[in-house]
Formats: C-alpha cells, sequence, structure tokens
C-alpha cells in the first residue's frame, strides 16, 4: 500500500506536541511539507523530524497534486479560509479544535465538506480517548439508566495563555476560555450523551481578570510571555445552561479566577448511576446495590488519543468511513458555543425554534 502524502500547515506547539509526532509513527504516512507564515518555524520542523520541505506558502500544497492530507494547525481565524481551500482542491483535512470562529463558518466548511467528497475531521482529540469512549459505551448501554443532566468543569486558577496575543484577540481566535478550554469538554458531553440537538441556550460570560494585563498575577504563561501591548478583549469566565434532546447540561469554565482550585472533570448524572470523569485522566462510577452505596474507579489499559486520531484519520482516507470527529457531528458544538455567546451579549435566552436565532 503507498504511503500518504502529508503537509502540515502551521508548526506552532499542537502541531509539535500532536499532529507531526503522530505521522511520523505511522508507517502508511509521510510528510512532504511543513508551512508557516514564519519560514523559521517550518525550517525547523524538518531539521528535528529529518524530513519534508520548509515553506511559507501554503498554496503550494494547494498545487502539489502528491499531497492527499493537510493538517491544519493555525491560529483560529484562518481555519475556515484555508481548510476550504484544501478541500477544494482535493485535498483531506483534518483541522485543529475550534472549527473555526464561528458558526457560520463552521457551516461554510461542511457546506465545501459536502461539495467536495473529501474527509473534513476536526480535532476533537477526546472522541479518540479510551476512558471517553468506555463511558460513552456505558451510556449507550443503559449502565447509567437516564442521562437526564451533565454538569461541565474547566476552571483555573489563573491560565490565560499568551496575554495580549492571539488566544486573547477575539478577532483571531473568536473567543476566549470558553472556544478554547469549553470546547473540548462541551465535545466530550455531545459526543457521549450521542451528539443531541441543542432546543436552548443561556449564558454569560465575564472578561474581568485580564482586563488589567499590567497587574495580572501569574506563575505561569503556556503560551506567553505576555504582550501588554497587544489586546484582550475575550472570555476569561464562562457559565451557562444548555437544553437538548437529550440531557440538560450547565457549565462553569475560567481561564483564570480568584479561586486558587484548579477543577477540571465532568459529572454524568443517570437515574441508575452516574460518573465523574477527571478530564484527561480517569472516571468514577457511582451507584447503589441491595441497599448499599457502591464506588468503582474503573481501570484499563490507556493510548494516545492524539496518535488514535491521526491513525483514524489516515484510514479513513483509505475506507471513506465518517470519523467521530467528522464535520457532521461536531458541528453541533460550534452551534452552541455560538449561541452562549449571543446569550451572552444580549442578555436572553436563545431559542433555536425563533425566528433570527443560531440556526
Amino acid at each position: 500500500m503507498s504511503k500518504t502524502i502529508v503537509a502540515i500547515i502551521g508548526c506552532g506547539t499542537i502541531a509539535n506536541n500532536a499532529h507531526i509526532p503522530a505521522y511520523i509513527a505511522n508507517p502508511d504516512a509521510e510528510i512532504k511539507y511543513f508551512c508557516d507564515i514564519r519560514k523559521e518555524k517550518a525550517e525547523k520542523a524538518v531539521d528535528q523530524y529529518g524530513c519534508g520541505e520548509a515553506i511559507e506558502d501554503y498554496h503550494v500544497i494547494l498545487e502539489d497534486p502528491e499531497v492527499e492530507a493537510v493538517s491544519i494547525c493555525t491560529p483560529n481565524h484562518v481555519h475556515a479560509s484555508i481548510t476550504i481551500d484544501c478541500l477544494r482542491a482535493g485535498k483531506h483535512v483534518l483541522c485543529e479544535k475550534p472549527a473555526a470562529r464561528t458558526y457560520a463558518e463552521a457551516l461554510e466548511m461542511q457546506k465545501v465538506q459536502h461539495e467536495s467528497g473529501k474527509t473534513l475531521n476536526i480535532g476533537v482529540v477526546n472522541r479518540f480517548n479510551k476512558g471517553v469512549n468506555i463511558i460513552k459505551k456505558m451510556i449507550d448501554d443503559g449502565e447509567l439508566g437516564e442521562l437526564y443532566h451533565v454538569y461541565v468543569s474547566f476552571r483555573s486558577h489563573r491560565s490565560i495563555p499568551g496575554l495580549g496575543g492571539d488566544f486573547t484577540t477575539k478577532a483571531v481566535a473568536g473567543g476566549g476560555a470558553l472556544i478554547d478550554w469549553g470546547v473540548h469538554f462541551l465535545d466530550i458531553v455531545m459526543y457521549c450523551a450521542g451528539d443531541p440537538e441543542p432546543k436552548t441556550v443561556t449564558g454569560q460570560t465575564y472578561s474581568k481578570l485580564g482586563q488589567d494585563m499590567q497587574n495580572y498575577a501569574y506563575l505561569n504563561m503556556w503560551a506567553g510571555p505576555p504582550n501588554y501591548e497587544g489586546t484582550y478583549d475575550v472570555d476569561d469566565f464562562v457559565t451557562a445552561m444548555i437544553r437538548t434532546e437529550g440531557p440538560s447540561i450547565t457549565m462553569n469554565g475560567a481561564w483564570a479566577q480568584n479561586i486558587g482550585v484548579d477543577e477540571m472533570y465532568i459529572d454524568f448524572l443517570g437515574d441508575k448511576a452516574g460518573i465523574r470523569l477527571q478530564y484527561g485522566s480517569d472516571f468514577t462510577v457511582y451507584s447503589a446495590k441491595h441497599g448499599a452505596l457502591l464506588e468503582s474507579t474503573p481501570k484499563f489499559t490507556k493510548s494516545d488519543m492524539f496518535q488514535n486520531e491521526i491513525d483514524s484519520f489516515l484510514a479513513c482516507i483509505k475506507s471513506g468511513e465518517k470519523m467521530p470527529s467528522h464535520i457532521d457531528y461536531v458541528i453541533l458544538s460550534s452551534k452552541i458555543i455560538e449561541a452562549i455567546y449571543q446569550s451572552s451579549d444580549h442578555g436572553e435566552e436563545i431559542s433555536f425554534m425563533k425566528q433570527g436565532a443560531v440556526q
């Protein structure tokens, strides 16, 4: 079987920590191009991985018929435009999360995917996490009974990334804590609950702790250093409630809060059992039987979810199968996130049945 020729667009953190090593580890893939508008990043990747060609213009990739697959690891504001260009050029695409800054951009990406017939997967990598898939199977098999509510917490003390940079500039990122962290947590919920259609959304976002950038105290900054001449116009805290055709969902999320405890978990509440998933870690099942309360933490062999994601992307290119991360499934999260921002901006609940609501 011939190898799938791959190009990487955007050679930053997520590309180097996840996409590139996973392609290198897959014997059926060959990276031909590393592309970044800062060409030195692409050149560093060529040197580090000992393969490929460094370029700064992704149009070179579009014009090369050898390239079958592209990983898009750029800032959010160019996800839609580069994805659409790649699909129209006949390339299969794995685009990092979030799909786009707005629901409208995500819809256009989906439309072009349908027109082109090429694969478009989004980097909601938790759909390839073994623990998450065990939880989904337990829910699907009825082990929790009726899943009636899910509570989501993605709260950290002082974790605003790259203050004043791309992450904190709405025109680039589309939002803050909600679209950056919340998309992963919300997507886990939607996936495990069977991607239920949302009915109403109410939410409130806040931009508080990062506003006075010069006086923002922190221990580390994972996308730093801070740029005090830059922009901070995104949310650092969000609270929301979503009614769906399945369970109701509530969430509280914070890049930064004046509580010095990180709380990164999801509670799945069923009438027979409940599960608390610690994000990126194990989960605990709570139930009752014979008048006794039961608690267990399942043990299982873990695998690298990023490797699983890349392997699945390459496999579906050959098979034509729709993976769980296909744009058709993932777009619901974009719809909900947009509605939370809309609800906060207008100070009212968003109904998907009303004229003028997010469609």
